[in-house]
């Protein structure tokens, strides 16, 4: 482990679509978040139980116009203070409720983003977080703090 910093900002749920609507916990299985639907067959996977990106990148996206907050861009988990985007698959990160995943690839933006601004799903290629696979199951709270290891 290398760093301890980064917590959890927003949990996020929808029984499909967006936006994702936050909750302060919810249990983790190795199909992804309980009382998450996914809309589409394509996202049942279990290399994409869940998603994740940082609040950074949302606030930035606000600050450009877009009118976006937790759970808007479909994120089941927002976070602080870790540069998604800069991590690599394979990647696991260790949540302090015991909650771990692993990155397996960055997240495609979605055609349905264009009902919020039409330009927003062009303007999210590149910076719209990470699909990751539950390797420890477990509940998962808001304000936990996340440890990365190195790619396995």
């Amino acid at each position: 482990m290398r760093q301890c910093d980064p917590i959890i900002v927003a949990i996020n749920i929808s029984a499909g679509g967006v936006p994702k609507m936050p909750v302060d916990f919810v249990r983790v299985t190795i199909n992804g978040l309980e009382r998450d639907g996914h809309a589409h067959p394509k996202h049942i996977k279990p290399t994409r139980a869940l998603s994740l990106m940082d609040e950074e990148i949302i606030n930035t996206l606000r600050q450009e116009g877009y009118p976006v907050f937790h759970g808007t861009l479909g994120e089941n988990i927002t976070v602080r203070n870790l540069s998604i985007q800069d991590l690599t698959p394979g990647t696991r990160l260790v949540f302090s409720g015991g909650v771990v995943i692993e990155l397996s690839e960055l997240r495609k933006p979605c055609f349905v983003l264009g009902a919020i601004h039409p330009a927003l799903e062009k303007e999210t290629v590149g910076r719209i977080g990470y699909m990751a696979r539950v390797i420890t199951e477990g509940v998962m709270k808001v304000g936990e703090t996340i440890c990365i290891s190195e790619r396995y």
